[in-house]
């Protein structure tokens, strides 16, 4: 409240003081720009004329402008005397919200403070709201905004998404490790009729043989040892909705089989029941693995290829598309930055260049972890080649993996030192990684003396 009679000022405040958080009353309205920039304030109340001009209202007119100017959403209150009424008529043409008259009432003033109140309120939600469409219009402009890339490579891909999306076509995609297949995974689901519905992930390579019915189809009750309770199985649970089989190449013939007769008859049967529950599932299959080099080898199902493949999406390493590497670097930094809490402004050219010279045989996958680690260790504001260790000295840190020596069981062994020393020894990530079983990784570090 700014008046420059200190009586009023004091007379409102001990009134006000009482259904407010704070009162702010200030007799010089010089200090309002100061006010203005160190705080926010919901209602603002404005005396009409001060003592270099008590009748005209002239500075009130100013001031009110002054306040609108820097906040065109603030929520005055003018306070004029009987005889200004015209005046405070005029000053609500210019954007004041109320006006209230000398002497007051005091419920009078409470009344058209908390109406003001409400309007500065709804001020707030309608911002609130407008910057939430403004984001919503800005990530449907970037329709692919967990897919960061601009290479033409990945442009192609953006294409075949939007092809495929709005149709119930069953998709492969096929690409290495690290690559995003969950994300395009999501994109077609997010963009298809079944948008509203849910999507049901499952990694296919870490379902055990022994689980794979009652994880898929779901099981009764007593139908066997831990069978505690009736459960749904992912088919059910995607019901209408979207379900990605990930890594579908690691399945055994037995467990293909089973599968393509779900798809075949678009019905489950849960374990220790008879009854056979309907599915509408849209059918998103993803893996690492040459499916058509399997079929061949007789380890894939041909007729299952079939069912899951209608539409292909290949995902190009990183390697490949080289140039997107700063915008996905940026991205990543300003995550781990914003999660780690720290002043990290950009990452030197000198870094990029060396970035985008290695080849990354952990993809996307491997660039996030980098820059992850890169961010915790440093502390400094931008980071340099001396932040990523493996580019320490210019090496292309992946010689250990291309090399000129095309032996297969040398490249198999370099390429599995690689994967081990990404996830820091970590069995399951690694095997993971390299689309393989903790069982068949075990056996092949013990082939390799690793």
């Amino acid at each position: 409240m700014i008046d420059d009679d200190e009586d009023v000022l004091l007379a409102a405040k001990l009134l006000l003081k009482k259904h407010a958080h704070q009162v702010i009353i200030e007799k010089n309205p010089k200090k309002i720009p100061f006010l203005l920039n160190n705080d926010t304030y919901d209602v603002i109340l404005l005396d009409m004329n001060f003592s270099k001009d008590i009748t005209s209202g002239k500075e009130g007119y100013f001031w009110l402008s002054q306040i609108l100017e820097h906040d065109p959403d603030a929520v005055v209150i003018l306070i004029t005397a009987f005889g200004d009424v015209e005046m405070a008529v005029k000053a609500l043409k210019e954007g004041a919200t109320d006006f209230v008259l000398k002497p007051w009432q005091n419920e009078k003033l409470l009344a058209t403070v908390s109406t003001a109140i409400k309007l500065k309120h709804s001020y707030k939600e309608v911002d609130k709201l407008k910057k939430a469409k403004e984001q919503l219009e800005a990530d449907l402009n970037q329709p692919f905004k967990d897919i960061i890339g601009t290479s033409s490579s990945i442009k192609e891909v953006f294409n075949l998404i939007e092809k495929v999306a709005k149709t119930d076509a069953n998709v492969l995609i096929l690409g290495e490790n690290g690559t995003g297949k969950e994300l395009v995974a999501r994109a077609i689901h997010q963009r298809s009729l079944r948008k509203d519905q849910s999507f049901i992930g499952v990694d296919m390579g870490a379902i055990t043989q022994t689980l794979f019915e009652s994880e898929l189809f779901g099981h009764k009750k007593g139908s066997f040892t831990d069978a505690k309770d009736d459960r749904a199985g992912r088919f059910e649970l995607a019901n209408n909705g979207t379900l990605f089989l990930d890594e579908i190449g690691n399945l055994s013939m037995p467990l293909q089989s089973k599968l393509l007769t779900v798809l075949q008859n678009r019905e489950v049967t849960r374990i220790g029941s008879n009854t056979s529950i309907p599915i509408d599932i849209r059918l998103v299959c993803a893996t690492n693995m040459n499916v058509h080099d399997m079929v061949n080898d007789g380890t894939f199902r041909q007729d299952l290829l079939y069912r899951i493949n209608t539409v292909e999406i290949k995902l190009p390493p990183l390697r490949d598309r080289l140039e997107d590497i700063p915008l996905l670097a940026s991205h990543f930094l300003t995550s781990y930055t914003k999660k780690y809490r720290k002043d990290i402004m950009k990452i030197s050219p000198d870094a990029i260049t060396s970035l985008q010279k290695y080849q990354w045989p952990g993809n996307i996958r491997e660039l996030q972890h980098a820059i992850e680690r890169a961010v915790i260790m440093s502390d400094n504001q931008t980071l340099e080649v001396n932040d990523f260790l493996f580019l320490k000295g210019g090496q292309s840190s992946n010689d250990d993996v291309i090399t000129d020596n095309l032996n297969l069981d040398d490249v198999e062994r370099n390429v599995i030192k690689r994967a081990i020393n990404i996830h820091d020894g970590n069995i399951s990530k690694a095997a993971k990684e390299l689309g393989l079983t903790r069982a068949s990784l075990y056996r092949r570090l013990e082939k390799h003396g690793l």
